[in-house]
């Protein structure tokens, strides 16, 4: 079952608390890169927006984490985009109790692995 309006009303203020705030580019870089999220049924993709190298005018996305929500489980799972380009567990802490703390564990990575 997807998100509800309610809930993703709900995410979008828990990923400005506890995630944008923080990350957001810093003042003279956001005409240039800004950030994004995209929920898909149980899922929340966190991304930037940036111009491409080699490809003036064009802009790409580039991926930061996913979290999916597991209702059965109540829990948050927490992954991130390999050089393979396939999503996989995150391993030091695969899962998270809240959404808030699934954010916790991107901002506080310790191996680089979403934001290098």
């Amino acid at each position: 079952m997807a998100f509800t309006e309610l809930e993703i009303a709900q995410h979008m203020k828990v990923l400005e608390d506890s995630l944008w705030t923080r990350r957001r580019p810093a003042l003279h870089l956001r005409d240039r890169i800004r950030e994004g999220q995209r929920f898909t049924d149980q899922s929340i993709e966190l991304f930037f927006v940036r111009p491409a190298y080699n490809r003036p005018g064009e802009h790409i996305e580039e991926s930061i984490a996913k979290v999916r929500f597991v209702r059965t489980q109540r829990v948050w799972r927490i992954f991130w985009k390999r050089a393979d380009l396939k999503w996989h567990g995150y391993q030091p802490c695969p899962k998270a109790p809240t959404l808030t703390a699934a954010l916790r564990v991107i901002n506080g990575d310790p191996h680089g692995c979403f934001f290098g």
